[in-house]
């Protein structure tokens, strides 16, 4: 279950929308398998191994089958009927924003009564239940196989906690049948935002001509071969069926045999009073398989390869919006990436290691699962967390992985197993334990109080956020802390990663050696963000330092490659490396196929076809973004781009203008339109949209700065640099504002 957040809504259903999902860690190398060599008589291949449904696990793996009956997996969707639907379909009521909408049953079926697509009341038929605690969500059937999450939900809490009753989930907000949040709208949409990680072997099946979706399943939950892949080839070896013997014994025909944890041992060390792993972890299959699902991610290829999650989709990084400056959780962002921050990540911790992965619950109640593997005698005593035993702030988790709360009534964990930094939230404004629990004190407080305990600030394992806050507030000092934090290979690679996909604005002549050397690094998610760097360079530089991830180990980032460097002309590519390019480029479109039905794609598809000359194809897909979403800004922004490239500022005009009619408030149509009235010398009409454009988002560097040149231009000498300075208090260190601003000041 997912809550989309407003400003979050472009970014997560966008699976390449601009500047939006980038990637996060992923510690394998995903080396290419090497050929078979070949033989005299080659055996016959064995069939491609397919999914046989979870009846066929049970019968030798009965234990783990009683685990999993029951569990979040097991009720993850289910057809909705007397034995599944939790919610009150008695002819309850809920209101909002004018709208009564009605829960009841007729002639067996459950049904409500609401607000459609057309902002008309309608009723709706109830054909599936999604989830089952804290809250319970139900899925309609619109036309085209579309099935859409209904924004009311049901709190399946006891009613003692305040639960069992109908709440919305936008509570707060005035959501009419237009705004992007309605439950008909792309967000809320269950085949492309939801149905992956809610059944097993799900295949979206959309089909561009007709806009409709053929969603298919294995099984309606998430089921053994979710997690361990297609078992037909495993039943045949276990079952000794003719041919096993051709069936790798070392995988026992498992698409992924996780393992990882078989013969090891966590030894508590007597000085640090924390467990040493007997072996190092050898791979990373564990983390990747439960990363799937337990990310923010995007789905990049149909064709998932268990146990490496890079090679199909691509983890979100921690962007603002998603993660705090810190890294500690913000936006609904599930628990892979905070992992990838943790101490416990690199030593060889897996998920398993704290939950049991067929029922989900923990190893160990309270303390005893973190007591494991950290000596209660040092850590489970109030000479280490200074509270009463038994009371709020003695438990692990209160301190090392405060909880947020999402979808009004589910309570999430951070996974990052931070040390409390009340001292950074008194520098940088990040949030802290202490603080999440005395709300009524400040950081500084907090801060002191910690200090009085220990004796000193403590720093912990991420040492990130001032480098980061420093480049996201503009600070004077910010590509020195970048530089210094991608040259310190202890800090986490979702960090290190995040700094190269924010080099954008500081990118410099002196820092284009340390973006290519990056595109090498050892960790996929850290070469990924420096492909996403290449967006400020120009495209005749781009070659240079990136055509080798064309070969690149993970298909992912082969893709993106050809993305990068899809504006360089044929005749420049050395002749070897043609073909590369191609397959590349032929994974990229692959994508983008998987994901005809996101506006995203679209546009992206648009911009990779108009950097290779190809109009007609360009324009079509920009318009498919329109079609199927008529407010995606992006879309209106890089179509009238195409047009002013191909010499229709006058189509461009009018396309901007038809944005403005659905999206007045965004800033970027005001800025792209100011700037059309520009080439147009329209200069009056031009400064109105362009001032416009800062009003609406005044924290946007690149706004001010053509505003402020706008000004000069026009003589408003004394205006722009006003506009210069508001900018730079914003944003102290922008290189764009602080040249002009040396440049203005020289003027009269």
């Amino acid at each position: 279950m997912i809550e989309i957040q407003r400003a979050a809504v472009g970014t997560l259903i966008a699976a390449f929308a601009i500047g939006a999902l980038w990637l996060a860690a992923s510690k394998h190398t995903d080396r290419m398998a090497e050929p078979a060599a070949e033989t005299a008589e080659c055996a016959p291949s064995l069939p491609p191994p397919e999914f046989v449904g979870r009846a066929a696990c049970a019968g030798c793996h009965a234990e783990q089958d009683r685990l999993w009956q029951g569990s979040h997996h097991d009720l993850a969707m289910q057809e909705a009927n007397e034995n599944t639907v939790l919610g009150d379909f008695g002819n309850a009521e809920f209101k909002k924003d004018g709208v009564v909408s009605r829960f009841f049953r007729k002639k067996g079926r459950y049904r409500v009564r609401t607000d459609g697509p057309d902002g008309k009341l309608a009723d709706f038929e109830i054909k599936y239940s999604f989830g089952v605690m804290p809250l319970q969500q139900y899925l309609v059937e619109l036309p085209g196989g579309r099935f859409q999450a209904l924004s009311i939900a049901w709190d399946s809490r006891p009613k003692e906690q305040g639960g069992q009753r109908w709440f919305h989930l936008y509570g707060n907000e005035k959501i009419g049948h237009k705004d992007e949040l309605h439950w008909t709208k792309p967000s809320q949409n269950w085949n492309f935002m939801c149905a992956e990680c809610h059944s097993t072997h799900l295949q979206k099946n959309y089909d561009p001509a007709s806009h409709s979706d053929r969603t298919t399943w294995s099984e309606i939950d998430v089921a053994c071969e979710a997690c361990h892949g297609p078992a037909s080839q495993h039943v045949a070896w276990a079952e000794r069926k003719p041919g096993f013997e051709r069936i790798d014994a070392k995988t026992k025909g498992l698409a992924v045999l996780l393992d990882e944890r078989r013969g090891v041992q966590w030894t508590i060390e007597p000085l640090s009073a924390n467990a040493l792993r007997n072996a190092p972890r050898g791979s990373d299959k564990e983390v990747q398989v439960c990363a799937r699902c337990h990310s923010r991610r995007a789905q990049l290829f149909g064709d998932y390869r268990y146990g490496l999650l890079m090679d199909s989709h691509l983890p979100s990084l921690l962007q603002e919006t998603l993660y705090h400056t810190d890294g500690q959780i913000d936006g609904e962002v599930y628990e892979y990436g905070s992992f990838l921050q943790s101490k416990m990540y690199p030593v060889g911790v897996t998920c398993s290691d704290c939950h049991e992965p067929h029922s989900l619950k923990l190893r160990m109640p309270g303390n005893a699962v973190c007591t494991q593997c950290h000596s209660a005698g040092k850590y489970d005593t109030d000479k280490h967390h200074f509270h009463s035993t038994g009371s709020a702030g003695s438990r692990c988790v209160d301190c090392h992985m405060p909880a947020k709360t999402y979808m009004v009534v589910d309570s999430r964990r951070d996974h990052s197993f931070r040390i409390p930094r009340p001292d950074l939230s008194e520098r940088i404004g990040t949030p802290n334990s202490c603080t999440g629990c005395h709300s009524d004190k400040a950081a500084h407080w907090a801060a002191n109080k910690v200090r009085q305990w220990y004796g000193h600030d403590p720093k912990g394992y991420q040492d990130f956020a001032e480098a980061l806050h420093a480049v996201r507030s503009g600070a004077v000092d910010a590509k020195a802390r970048v530089a210094a934090l991608l040259r310190d290979k202890d800090q986490p690679a979702i960090a290190r990663a995040t700094a190269v996909a924010e080099l954008g604005v500081w990118l410099s002549p002196e820092l284009l050696p340390l973006l290519a050397e990056e595109l090498n690094d050892p960790n996929p998610l850290v070469r990924s963000a420096g492909l996403q760097a290449l967006d400020s360079l120009p495209t005749e530089q781009r070659w240079a330092i990136a055509h080798d991830r064309l070969r690149d180990p993970v298909r992912s980032l082969r893709a993106l490659a050809a993305a990068a460097l899809a504006g360089t002309p044929i005749e420049r590519i050395p002749p070897s490396e043609q073909s590369e390019f191609r397959r590349a480029a032929d994974d990229y479109l692959a994508s983008l196929r998987l994901n005809a039905d996101d506006p995203g794609a679209q546009v992206n598809l648009g911009n990779f076809h108009a950097v290779r000359g190809e109009l007609a194809e360009a324009e079509r897909a920009y318009r498919e973004a329109l079609h199927l979403d008529p407010d995606r800004t992006s879309a209106y922004i890089n179509l009238a781009d195409f047009f002013r490239q191909i010499n229709r500022d006058n189509d461009a005009e009018i396309l901007l203008h038809e944005g403005l009619a659905r999206q007045p408030k965004a800033a970027v149509l005001h800025h792209s339109v100011g700037l059309l009235q520009v080439r147009k010398k329209n200069l009056e009409a031009a400064l109105v949209s362009l001032k416009k454009a800062v009003e609406l988002a005044p924290e946007e560097a690149q706004f001010c700065y053509v505003y402020a040149v706008a000004l000069s231009n026009v003589g408003h000498i004394n205006e722009a640099r006003g506009v210069v300075e508001a900018g730079l208090k914003r944003m102290p260190g922008d290189p764009s504002l602080n040249a002009l601003y040396s440049q203005l000041a020289t003027k009269n």
